[in-house]
């Protein structure tokens, strides 16, 4: 199956021979219909039975061996909250710390080199500790000069998104662990098609603004049509954190090794990361009106 999350690809598809209990939620079985997986042991046309195969057993492309531990919910909870811990202090230190301006001479190329370094780690699958934590660090930075302006402007929003990230993200584990909404192949092509469709609309009103001049398609000039836009791009977010504790939950049924979990939290990281700054800006134009 594709990837659901674009920080996500399939590469624990043959993590290893364990299947552990899931911790997000419940899902179906693998080896069904969902998956597509071949009914293996069923007759053939030939009448001979098809010989046992388990698609699991397959060499792990992490190196997975007799030897090595398998992921728990644990080790996500784990991995995931001391990403959000670098994330957050390299945020308060920058805000707290640096003077605004030097602050904001750092957030470009903070972005930059992150935005460089999360490609590399979503295409290259790495799960490794340092990427992972050099990325959030890295955005860190970006963060505090951002909300630091956003402040400034506008006393007490930062607070206020901070809340509204944690409700979207609460309630859509609940939604999720309560099998509410089921990620399902058809959930899933949806999604991402949505994304692709916010991320398509950004760069034209970037362009028509570059070209143009003004506020280009109107999408973040604060406006009635930006705060619609605003609310559509959180709602496609908190989708995607469903298919992150979907991905979450499917590689340690697969059991996939324990350093995998860097790689589910660098996804959640950049989901979280998305929503509070979308949260941030649709909070700034509710009170400019």
């Amino acid at each position: 199956m594709p990837s659901r999350n674009p920080a996500f690809s399939r590469g624990f598809g043959n993590a290893g021979p364990g299947q552990q209990s899931a911790g997000w939620g419940n899902a179906p079985q693998y080896g069904g219909p969902r998956y597509g997986a071949p009914q293996y042991g069923a007759p053939t046309q030939y009448g001979a039975p098809a010989p046992q195969h388990d698609a699991y057993t397959a060499p792990s492309p992490y190196g997975t061996t007799e030897a090595t531990r398998y992921m728990t919910m644990d080790d996500v909870v784990q991995k995931t909250g001391l990403s959000f811990l670098v994330t957050v202090v390299s945020a308060a230190v920058t805000w707290a710390l640096l003077p605004q301006e030097l602050a904001w001479g750092l957030a470009l190329p903070s972005v930059l080199v992150a935005f460089v370094l999360g490609l590399v780690i979503a295409f290259k699958q790495i799960a490794n500790p340092a990427a992972t934590l050099a990325y959030g660090a890295l955005y860190g930075v970006a963060l505090g000069a951002i909300s630091e302006a956003f402040n400034d402007v506008y006393p007490g929003i930062v607070m206020q998104a901070l809340i509204g990230t944690f409700g979207v993200f609460a309630g859509m584990l609940v939604v999720y662990k309560t099998g509410a909404i089921r990620v399902t192949p058809k959930l899933t092509r949806w999604v991402m098609a949505a994304g692709i469709g916010v991320l398509v609309l950004m760069v034209a009103n970037f362009v028509a603004a570059w070209i143009g001049g003004g506020n280009g398609l109107g999408l973040r000039d604060g406006g009635p049509l930006a705060i619609g836009f605003s609310l559509l791009v959180i709602g496609v977010a908190a989708f995607f954190l469903l298919l992150d504790f979907d991905m979450a939950d499917e590689a340690i049924r697969r059991g996939a090794p324990a350093k995998f979990a860097w790689y589910i939290a660098f996804g959640l990281l950049v989901t979280v990361i998305w929503l509070y700054i979308e949260i941030l800006r649709l909070l700034s134009y509710l009170q400019d009106d």
